[in-house]
Order: C-alpha cells, then structure tokens, then sequence
C-alpha cells in the first residue's frame, strides 16, 4: 500500500493552538487585548500627515472623515472655502485652511503652507466638490445647459481633484508611502438622474482619474482609490433626497460616518494591496432590481 500523500496524512493538532484551547480563561483574555492591540497598531495612523478637502460643514462627509483620521491618530489638515473651517479645525484638533481648489495657484499655495505647518502630506482625501446649500448643484437638462454651467460642475467635481492629487502624489511616491481616496458619488458610477448630467460626468471623471493615477504610483507604494456614497443624510440633503433614502432597501439614507469608514478603510496601513478601486456605499441601491 502506497504511503499517504501530504494531503491525505492523518490530523494533528498544532502545538500552539493546543496551548491556546489549553489556557485558563484569564490568559486567553490577556491575549485577545494583546490580539486586539497589534490589530489597533496595523491600522495605525500614528506619525502621517492627512489633508481632507471640502470639510467645512460639521455635519458634512469630509468632517466625518477627517475626524475618523484624526482617531486614527493622523495629523490632520483641513481645507475649505470659507473661514468656518477653522472651527472644524479646532473641533478636533486639527489645521484648517481657506482655498479655492478650483484655482491652480491656490492649490500650489495650499501645498506649500501644508507642508510648513505640519510636514509632507502622506495622505490626502479628495472630498471638495460635493454640493451644499450655499453652493448647489446645476441641475438642468443637457440641452438647457450652458457651457459655463458643465465647465462649472467639472471644475468643482473633477477638476479639484486632478489639482490636489497633482500637488501631492509626487512627494508621495518620492518618500515610498501614500494614500489618496477622491469621493466619487453613485451618479456617473453606477447610475445617472435626469438634469445631472454634469455632475455625473465629473463624478465618473473621478473613478477614470483614480483608476489612471494608481496604476502610474503603483510600484511607488502609493495606492489611489475612490468611495461612491450614495444618498447620504448631510446639512445640504433636500427633503426629496431623503424620502429617496426612506424609499431605498435599508430604509434610510446613509450618514456621514459610514462614509467615513470606507475612506479611511482606504487609508490604512493594512489596505496597501487594494488600489484603483471604487467601493460603492449605498446601502444596496444600486444593487436593486
């Protein structure tokens, strides 16, 4: 009779996990906080430098992500149009910065006082350019749209982005580490409305940026990725947004902060091998027949 092969051999019990099934209670749960903690340390932002754009409203995505990375223990910079982003700032103890995104020598000007006041920027989230109240979306069919009007929703949806993500990633790959997340949105990703079609074109812009960008730092340990939201409850939702989130399979519109998971999932140490994606947080609608 041949002798078994290695997948046919009989089991045996591996000598550490005997010694774990065998612990006391106590040790077992010594090791899960040890467990726990080296979990907590790989997904470390200790000693990085974040940037999070369009942070401005506190009951807005970008403030929910930067304050996730702020707990992460990153350094965090924040930037927005108006002067209410040193508020935001000293709400979680961060750096807040006045600047026109759309402008590419505000963005160069942005960059340099980043650096100065606290160091290269290891991470950088593109969130400027989702709408808001004082701010809103052009929202008109295509054949009433002016060409200001799409140069306009290109500029603060795509346009900030390409600027941003153009400052940064060349230190980036220079010093061998970085992260990029640009906030894309379900319209011009997975589906489109009617009179948005401008927005939906920057915002598919986004995804074609990001895919392009990660494959240009891939070998320079940068990753670039994008977050899709779908119908999220912000300061700037509309009354017909939200009963469209009361409509949709989970039976509410999303927050802020489930959002901020995913981007800051993006930004972790231990995603270092996911890069060119979009992850789609919609609560199932897209996904519905």
């Amino acid at each position: 009779m041949n002798a078994p092969s290695a997948s046919q051999a009989p089991f045996e019990r591996d000598d550490d996990l005997a010694d774990v099934i065998d612990l006391p209670a106590s040790e077992l749960v010594a090791q899960t906080e040890t467990n726990l903690g080296r979990l907590q340390e790989l997904d470390s932002l200790a000693g990085k430098v974040a940037l999070v754009t369009g942070a401005g409203a506190n009951d807005g995505i970008g403030y929910a992500i930067a304050t996730r990375l702020r707990l992460a223990g990153a350094t965090v910079a924040i930037v927005s149009t108006t002067k209410r982003i040193h508020e935001r700032a000293g709400e979680i103890d961060g750096i807040g910065f006045v600047a026109d995104l759309t402008d590419e020598a505000e963005v160069g000007g942005l960059a340099d006082a980043v650096a100065e006041a606290v160091g290269e920027v290891d991470i950088v989230v593109n969130n400027a350019g989702l709408t808001s109240k004082t701010d809103p979306a052009v929202v008109k069919p295509v054949a009433q749209l002016s060409y200001q009007d799409w140069q306009t929703e290109l500029a603060r949806n795509l346009d900030t982005a390409f600027l941003v993500s153009r400052a940064f990633v060349q230190g980036m790959a220079e010093r061998g580490w970085g992260r990029i997340v640009n906030i894309a949105a379900t319209i011009g990703t997975v589906n489109a409305v009617p009179a948005e079609a401008a927005y939906a074109a920057a915002k598919a812009g986004v995804t074609g940026l990001t895919k392009a960008l990660a494959t240009e730092v891939v070998a320079d340990g940068v990753t670039v990725n994008a977050v899709a939201p779908g119908l999220i409850r912000t300061g700037s939702s509309t009354v017909l947004e939200l009963q469209k989130g009361l409509d949709g399979p989970m039976g509410r519109p999303g927050t802020p902060e489930e959002v901020a998971a995913a981007a800051v999932f993006f930004c972790a140490p231990s995603a270092s091998f996911v890069t060119g994606q979009t992850l789609v947080v919609d609560g199932g609608a897209s996904i519905r027949a």
